[in-house]
């Protein structure tokens, strides 16, 4: 069975700097329309930084659609013009963690909400570290977090680190045989 659904219309509500907000009008399989509430995303990448001694390197920020402090892998978004994903990773582990990577491992990409959000989000890990100085954007404010891996996939376990990529992340490393 087809289960795709054709756009037969759409309508923007908000264009923003790293996202527009449309509602579409679709027909389903079965005949009938629907509406989409549809959310465009500019993309992001997402690194998994593991140092020498077997951390990983987290970094806390505020997050303020949830009002509170996060821990997560560095990650930034895809909006500095021609760059690619790889590229894209090595500026945000740089500038989020001071950190170079001598290797980085594609883990794949995930979509965190593909119910309304065309965010996709290109994860990597990041090996063979060589630590340096924070750069982090002027909007931007980081605490770096090391942790063992263990106790990254406790806490995980335990429902204090929520967010999909770095869960992700964690998961498919350890799957890759890189933890």
């Amino acid at each position: 069975m087809d289960m795709r659904e054709k756009q037969l219309s759409y309508q923007y509500f908000f264009e923003g700097k790293i996202m527009k907000a449309r509602l579409d009008e679709v027909l389903l399989p079965n005949g009938r329309r629907a509406r989409r509430e549809v959310c465009e995303h500019v993309g992001g990448v997402g690194v998994l930084p593991v140092d020498r001694s077997g951390n990983i390197i987290l970094v806390r920020q505020f997050r303020y659609p949830y009002d509170t402090e996060l821990l997560e892998i560095p990650a930034g978004k895809l909006d500095h013009g021609a760059e690619d994903f790889t590229a894209c990773g090595a500026r945000e582990l740089k500038e989020e963690t001071g950190c170079t990577a001598g290797r980085i491992v594609p883990l794949g990409a995930q979509y965190p909400s593909p119910g309304f959000l065309t965010e996709v989000v290109h994860l990597f890990a990041a090996l063979d570290l060589t630590e340096g100085e924070m750069q982090p954007d002027e909007d931007e404010f980081v605490e770096v977090v090391r942790l063992p891996i263990a106790e990254v996939e406790a806490m995980i376990a335990r429902d204090e680190i929520r967010d999909a990529k770095t869960i992700v992340a964690m998961y498919r490393a350890r799957l890759k045989g890189l933890l």
